[in-house]
């Protein structure tokens, strides 16, 4: 199919899109808030993070407080930023991957102001102290309601989409995407059922041991398919675009995907270590987290060897860059959870900062920085732009990404140490060496480093911001003769793949 370009003239500037019959408003509209977002939610975290050094910053007024900040800190970075970037790749993939159009457009928009709509109730909602206190769910339940409406309508346009598709095959990156839309529907349906007593209270169903078991089923696989699965899907088709490389074991990506999501489902009892939760259901989270390892790093090293034979772009391509060491804090990340499942190991680590360091190590090092590569793909290709504004920016954007993720979790590692040897030391008459006081004393210098490597990752989101600004209103216009057509390299992906 032939591409053109279409010219939107405002003032000097020349807004150019590529129109090569697909929809990419819907793309443009989750990219363009994926930074939006991106900025607002770390930007709270920052907040977050010096009010633990500097609690009088809240200034005494309730919705400025840690406790009502934080799950809007998590609701934005997770749901606002993360899910942008999760609708934005999983829409311009499935397009690209399938050879057709979504199969309604006026169903992609109410996707899109859906779910804008999900983010501003929880903004409001989350600082007034309306919160179902479920972790990573704390929205109440009219708010419940409406995503659910918005994933069905969502998960209508994927399927749908795939259903039309002009291609036999199916591109393995669709595959998690569509295992991410299908889990995540099942886990916030049964955890969000309650009874409600009023608009903005409601009591879940479930009680005491029974609550907590279904919530970190729901919490952990917030993580894997949220926060896993969907995000491998960005990766198995985006590291081998940026790369020029096919994607290096086919075979390895199917055993990777069932495997996967076979394992990943049975992990959550590990973060019930030591509660009133039966002993055995601990110890099978235990256990599925060890075997949970050979999966994750099946994906880790799939992505990371696409590059066999193009290493040396690492040198010059920042984007390419922020895909690949993205790989390396999943790699590292999913090493650290299974270890921190192991009950001795969780005695230790269990409550502590060092769990906050594992979180953000996933958190910034693998899922913002490959959405952060991914979005700086997809901006010039949406716009019609040879390439972004400043590559310089994106590389000094990445180092300021990987300074800022590495004190980040290097500090939380040594404050999580440190707290967990000092709360479980004794005297010889029994008491506690410590109190709880002397932990937190003791624990500042690595907020402080917290605080610190959060505002160099925050600081690298604004020049991201700045940087996708320029590149929309620069009149720099992308060749139409280079404008790839809509079948040529994402078919070389399905094919050519080494087994």
């Amino acid at each position: 199919m032939s591409e053109a370009l279409s010219h939107e003239h405002a003032g000097s500037n020349v807004t150019a899109v590529v129109d090569d019959g697909y929809n990419y408003k819907v793309v443009r509209q989750f990219t363009v808030m994926t930074v939006v977002w991106g900025i607002v939610g770390m930007g709270v975290g920052v907040y977050i993070a010096a009010l633990m050094i500097w609690p009088q910053l809240s200034l005494d007024l309730p919705w400025l407080s840690f406790g009502r900040l934080r799950p809007l800190h998590t609701n934005a970075v997770i749901f606002a930023f993360g899910g942008s970037a999760l609708f934005a790749s999983s829409l311009f993939v499935v397009q690209r991957t399938c050879q057709a159009r979504l199969i309604s457009d006026g169903l992609a928009s109410t996707v899109f102001w859906g779910w804008m709509l999900v983010i501003v109730a929880a903004a409001v909602s989350l600082p007034l102290g309306i919160n179902s206190s479920k972790e990573y769910a704390e929205l109440e339940w009219p708010i419940d309601i409406l995503i659910t409406i918005v994933w069905v309508l969502y998960a209508i346009l994927y399927f749908g989409t795939i259903m039309k598709r002009k291609v036999e095959h199916i591109y393995v990156a669709n595959w998690f995407f569509g295992a991410f839309i299908v889990t995540v529907a099942v886990l916030h349906i049964v955890n969000s059922l309650a009874i409600p007593v009023s608009m903005g209270k409601s009591y879940s169903i479930y009680s005491g041991a029974v609550d907590a078991m279904v919530q970190w089923w729901y919490g952990h696989n917030a993580v894997g398919f949220f926060l896993t699965a969907g995000f491998l899907g960005m990766m198995y088709y985006f590291v081998p675009k940026q790369a020029e490389r096919p994607v290096y074991s086919y075979r390895l990506s199917i055993v990777h995907f069932w495997a996967l999501v076979a394992v990943y489902i049975w992990a959550g009892p590990h973060h019930l270590h030591y509660t009133a939760l039966p002993d055995w259901a601990q110890s099978l989270g235990m256990v599925m987290s060890l075997i949970l390892l050979a999966p994750s790093w099946g994906g880790m090293i799939n992505g990371m060897m696409t590059l066999s034979g193009a290493w040396y772009k690492l040198r010059t391509d920042p984007i390419l860059r922020f895909l690949i060491v993205s790989l390396s804090f999943y790699g590292m990340s999913t090493f650290e959870g299974p270890m921190m499942s192991i009950k001795t190991v969780n005695a230790l680590s269990h409550y502590t900062d060092w769990t906050i360091g594992h979180v953000h190590s996933g958190a910034l090092g693998w899922v913002a920085m490959i959405s952060i590569g991914t979005m700086y793909y997809l901006v010039p290709v949406l716009f019609g732009r040879k390439q972004m504004y400043s590559i310089a920016w994106i590389n000094w954007h990445f180092w300021m990404s990987t300074i800022g993720t590495v004190l980040y979790i290097a500090s939380m590692w040594v404050n999580g140490i440190v707290q967990g040897l000092m709360w479980r030391a004794y005297n010889a008459d029994g008491t506690l060496t410590y109190s709880f006081v002397e932990s937190v004393q003791a624990s500042y210098p690595g907020y402080l480093v917290r605080l610190i490597g959060g505002g160099i990752f925050f600081s690298g989101m604004l020049l991201m911001a700045w940087n996708m600004y320029k590149t929309i209103r620069t009149e720099q216009v992308r060749d139409v003769m280079k404008v790839e057509p809509m079948n040529s390299s994402d078919q070389a992906q399905m094919q050519g793949a080494t087994a």
